[in-house]
């Protein structure tokens, strides 16, 4: 028998659907070169490929459409303050008429506003965030409308992965410690962090080695080069 409570369900119409996902800061470069940061949480990832929802008409994603670079700064749990410094924040100047009706305002130096260090990548122009455990420099490989198109995914693919000492599990160079790694997660606009572990997972059985894919030997190749 579960344990859960009760198996009754109640037919609700939400405005969102943010059920919980973990938050990204999105370094990009604007036109003149200098950097762009904005937080967001509307993504996922494949093997070394990542999906980004973005709006169409924000600052990232038309940095992303003419550069086609970027860097995934994945925050902990620790570094929700400097993330929420980001909030109501853009780099558009003026702020788009949407934005400007919730509260937007323009900020030009987005890492210095959020009390951030920029690091330089090594693949892609746009910085990584130096006190983010997580750094993945990416190319976009395709831009997909959404709807109406008022929305945008990004398909990314990482050519570099960055990790903090701290989070990386002891005597390998290819995993994540899970139980060292806390994410930042964005869950209906309100920011959390990850609790323990509840429950052994059948899936941790299979090496994370057989989920490897060609695009790290292409990313291996290209930097090589």
């Amino acid at each position: 028998m579960s344990d859960i409570m009760t198996t009754d369900h109640v037919r609700i119409e939400p405005n969102i659907l943010y059920f919980g996902t973990p938050v990204v800061l999105i370094s990009t470069s604007n036109e003149d070169g200098s950097p762009n940061l904005a937080p967001m949480s509307s993504a996922f990832w494949l093997g070394w490929r990542g999906m980004l929802g973005l709006g169409a008409r924000s600052k990232t994603a038309a940095n992303l459409r003419r550069t086609r670079e970027c860097v995934l700064n994945l925050p902990s749990d620790a570094l929700a303050a400097a993330v929420d410094r980001l909030a109501l924040t853009t780099g558009s100047d003026p702020v788009p008429e949407r934005k400007y009706e919730r509260g937007y305002r323009h900020v030009r130096d987005k890492f210095g506003h959020a009390g951030l260090t920029a690091v330089p990548s090594e693949a892609v122009a746009p910085p990584r965030v130096g006190e983010c455990p997580v750094a993945m420099e990416c190319v976009v490989e395709a831009v997909h409308p959404v709807g109406d198109g008022g929305v945008l995914t990004f398909e990314v693919r990482v050519v570099r992965v960055w990790a903090h000492e701290e989070i990386r599990l002891a005597g390998t160079d290819d995993h994540i410690d899970p139980d060292a790694w806390r994410p930042l997660i964005m869950s209906f606009q309100k920011l959390y962090g990850l609790g323990p572990q509840v429950h052994s997972s059948r899936l941790a059985s299979i090496p994370e080695r057989l989920y490897r894919t060609d695009d790290i030997d292409r990313a291996r190749a290209e930097n090589a080069g």
